[in-house]
């Protein structure tokens, strides 16, 4: 058998369904990283999607009932207990998305005086709630950025401690 005959006997051996020619498995590898875009920009797009409920759904206050601030109160001590248990001293107790501050977080991540300001809906009925019932307990409310997506401040976060 000549040469040419053997390579293209083992051209078309490699070239069936068993085997991809390079441009084949570069095709191949192209549909591949689209796939994986496409589920990507899919789960973005769910994850916006999800952001933007929790923005409404935070911005209404909750309607402070007593049997809702005797849940709330109940819910608290139990997470307090158990963090006390394990040695801890502090816990995160809230944590929503920068818009639901007037400057987008600025004040709270500069600590500036009058944060507690800029807060607006849930966050803000959180923070009177640790003012007037929890501060007289000598309890500390701690806002701080807690996560820095493409370098700009993004969710924030309210600790409360006892130390």
């Amino acid at each position: 058998m000549s040469d040419t005959a053997a390579s293209n006997q083992t051209h078309s051996k490699l070239g069936d369904e068993t085997f991809m020619t390079a441009d084949d498995l570069k095709a191949y590898m192209q549909e591949v990283e689209q796939s994986k875009l496409s589920k990507e920009l899919a789960a973005m797009d769910r994850a916006d999607k999800a952001r933007e409920e929790l923005v409404k759904t935070l911005s209404q206050p909750v309607n402070l009932t007593p049997e809702r601030l005797h849940e709330i109160s109940t819910n608290l001590q139990t997470k307090m207990r158990l963090a006390a248990q394990r040695g801890e001293t502090e816990i995160m107790v809230m944590r929503f998305p920068n818009t639901l501050c007037t400057d987008k977080g600025r004040a709270i991540n500069n600590a500036e005086e009058g944060w507690p300001d800029t807060l607006t809906g849930r966050p803000r009925q959180a923070y009177e709630l640790w003012r007037d019932h929890l501060r007289p307990g000598h309890y500390k409310l701690k806002a701080m950025v807690i996560d820095w997506p493409n370098g700009m401040p993004g969710d924030i976060g309210f600790f409360l401690s006892w130390a």
